[in-house]
């Protein structure tokens, strides 16, 4: 039997269905409760991705559609399983993980971020990683601190 009409994947199907595991960060998992309920919000999705590609007769079809939902999946899942949920900051003066800080720049803009875990950093919505360069500056400062140098020079404004 010719192999034209055989139905073995192509290579293309292959790289299309194996996608390469999405990285796990290095630092330590550290989220707020929302940031833990998103995360296990996703991984639902995702778990509910995986069942619907499942659900397809093709085989090629059934492992192109499943293989992005099974990657998040396994992601979400090691995320979940180390999340470390961090306390609400008890004092609003020192910046700590959980608070939101107001700063002015060294070119007067003055911007506000919540200081949250990895997956949970949004800057266009207001939050940053804890591990972010920025975040890195302001943590353990106080009001009227002032941290970096010119251009990036940052003074802590408020703290929420």
């Amino acid at each position: 039997m010719s192999v034209a009409f055989t139905k073995e994947d192509s290579a293309e199907t292959a790289s299309e269905t194996m996608l390469p595991d999405r990285p796990i960060s290095p630092h330590p998992n550290w989220v707020t409760a929302a940031g833990l309920k998103a995360l296990q919000d996703q991984l639902d999705a995702a778990r509910t991705g995986v069942e619907a590609a499942q659900a397809i007769a093709d085989v090629n079809e059934r492992r192109r559609q499943e293989a992005g939902p099974l990657r998040d999946a396994r992601y979400l899942a090691a995320r979940v399983r180390t999340a470390e949920l961090m306390p609400v900051p008890s004092s609003s003066d020192i910046v700590a993980f959980g608070s939101t800080v107001t700063f002015r720049r060294g070119d007067g803009r003055v911007q506000s971020f919540r200081i949250v875990g990895e997956d949970e950093a949004d800057p266009k919505a207001g939050s940053i990683s804890f591990v972010s360069p920025v975040a890195r500056l302001l943590l353990r400062k106080s009001v009227g601190d002032v941290v970096g140098s010119g251009a990036q020079e940052l003074e802590i404004i408020a703290i929420a």
